[in-house]
């Protein structure tokens, strides 16, 4: 199994040899009580963590989030990763499943449809010492030692905060306009399309971008599914940056104390300044994983894991997603 930290930046690799497939730990408090969700398969007769296999054209957000709903009836967010599994199948491939710690709120969990069907046979909450006698597999257990640990650090509970390249734009070379005014390419634009899924799968509620109008275009699929308005600034955009008016500082200090998964998309020269200014903002000890959290390719995303009760304790973790287009 391996783990994300803030020391390295996990990003999605993906081989034909593999099978892929992502799912949760789903959690709530219950009576000042932690509970986790386990499901009771019926096929196999087995007990285990929701999750399932990646949809043609997913990325593996997006997989978690529809899985968990498929087989609970429960929406929910992903917070911090709490691992990935790997197993060999009988056709000899390897089975990659990756999982993230989600809450489920109490009103996700009254808006549960779910009923028994003919693959999950039941659904149960369960403490985590009932939950490590009941789960079949040792590889679920490995999932729920590194959960624990996050519960026992108190960095459960969570918030994003996502750095966005912009998607694959125009060349300076094929535009005559201002720089700031290049629009995405026929690429880019399906690139913008591509990620609304996973960026919602992380809960993102305020939209923030550089108002270059690459930067804008890749947003605005996720503003119209959301119904958010996004708000644009300078203060973000790489004119301001190549000019030396930038003002990263005032624009992720807002965000950490707003405590509100975000969505910040800016530039690629820009995002390593935006990636230090978050690390500075909650108090985290720089380290090679900036650079390598902000090195992204067009359309790609860091997301950064910040407590939700203590946002200056520091990065939680970081993970890094790109695009499959």
């Amino acid at each position: 199994m391996s783990s994300q930290s803030p020391a390295q930046a996990a990003r999605s690799k993906w081989t034909d040899k593999a099978v892929y497939a992502a799912g949760a730990v789903v959690w709530r408090v219950i009576d000042g009580k932690l509970r986790i969700l386990l499901i009771h398969r019926t096929k196999y007769r087995d007990i285990t963590l929701p999750k399932g296999k990646v949809d043609p054209g997913e990325m593996l957000a997006e997989t978690a989030v529809r899985e968990v709903h498929e087989e609970t009836g429960i929406r929910v967010s992903l917070g911090v990763p709490v691992g990935v599994s790997r197993y060999h199948l009988p056709s000899s491939k390897q089975k990659v499943v990756h999982y993230w710690a989600a809450e489920a709120t109490v009103d996700a969990i009254r808006a549960s449809t779910f009923v028994p069907n003919k693959e999950i046979a039941a659904v149960e909450w369960a403490s985590l010492k009932k939950a490590r006698s009941r789960l079949s597999y040792p590889v679920d257990l490995e999932i729920l030692d590194f959960f624990t640990k996050l519960v026992d650090d108190g960095a459960l509970r969570t918030f994003p905060l996502i750095a966005l390249r912009h998607a694959k734009a125009r060349s300076r070379s094929d535009w005559d306009g201002a720089d700031a005014e290049r629009p995405l390419t026929e690429r880019g634009l399906e690139q913008a399309k591509s990620i609304v899924g996973p960026l919602r799968a992380f809960g993102v509620r305020k939209i923030v971008t550089s108002d270059a109008v690459r930067c804008v275009q890749t947003v605005a699929p996720l503003g119209r599914v959301l119904d958010r308005k996004i708000v644009t600034t300078e203060k973000i955009s790489q004119d301001a940056w190549e000019d030396g008016h930038d003002d990263l500082r005032s624009v992720i200090g807002r965000r950490v104390r707003s405590g509100k998964p975000a969505v910040i998309c800016s530039h690629g020269p820009v995002l390593p300044g935006i990636l230090t200014e978050i690390a500075l903002a909650t108090g985290t000890i720089r380290g090679s994983y900036v650079n390598s959290a902000a090195d992204l390719e067009p359309a790609a995303f860091s997301v950064v894991h910040v407590s939700a009760s203590n946002p200056g304790s520091g990065i939680i973790a970081i993970e890094t997603h790109i695009p499959k287009i």
